[in-house]
């Protein structure tokens, strides 16, 4: 049996629930509240409680469609003639969406937000990932063992600079992926240590925590 269409009046509701959370994930990060939502919609709790009876609710609602965003920028990328500047592309591309959504940032680094749709997107987005390195090896662009996980800490670590010095200097992160990237580039020695793998990086992720973010 299909779902009876919602009323005009509680889809109306229901848009303004997604919009609110949208804007409010964007400006603060995920780790906020059902009443921040409501509030932030103009709604009662009540109404924002009977359509999402949790936060994880909303963030797979939400949340998904960024994470989405960065699999089909990866797989646009593998068209590029040029597997340098695809790597270049897809990394400054993150970067820039997680600087103007940090419910973004928040569900790619961490494993405390978002359930099975938000883990299915995540795991299609890491292969897409390790393809562009492939691509950048086989170019001859990239120095000797570096591996996809070895993208995804570039990129952790560029969004902690962001984390800290948006505010202060805007943009400061463009500087700092620049080096980090130069630093993947061949001509260089081989790198000390292996790439982190999956499971390594699971649990870095698990370590995760957004700062804390003032309203």
């Amino acid at each position: 049996m299909s779902e009876r269409p919602l009323r005009r009046d509680a889809e109306r509701n229901r848009q303004r629930i997604l919009a609110a959370a949208r804007e409010v994930f964007a400006a603060r990060g995920v780790d906020v509240t059902l009443d921040d939502i409501a509030h932030h919609a103009g709604l009662g709790v009540g109404t924002v409680y009977r359509r999402y009876p949790s936060r994880e609710s909303l963030v797979e609602a939400l949340c998904a469609d960024g994470l989405q965003r960065l699999v089909a920028l990866a797989a646009q990328e593998r068209e590029n003639p040029d597997p340098w500047a695809a790597l270049v592309r897809f990394t400054e591309e993150c970067v820039e969406g997680m600087a103007a959504d940090r419910g973004l940032r928040d569900v790619v680094f961490s494993r405390a937000y978002g359930r099975d749709h938000v883990q299915e997107v995540r795991s299609r987005l890491e292969p897409e990932i390790d393809d562009l390195v492939a691509r950048a090896h086989a170019a001859g662009a990239l120095r000797p063992g570096v591996a996809g996980g070895d993208l995804v800490m570039v990129l952790f670590m560029v969004v902690a600079v962001l984390e800290y010095s948006e505010s202060v200097s805007p943009g400061l992160w463009r500087r700092y992926l620049t080096m980090a990237l130069d630093g993947l580039r061949t001509g260089s020695d081989p790198l000390p240590g292996s790439s982190i793998d999956a499971e390594m990086w699971k649990r870095v992720a698990q370590q995760w925590r957004p700062p804390r973010r003032r309203a």
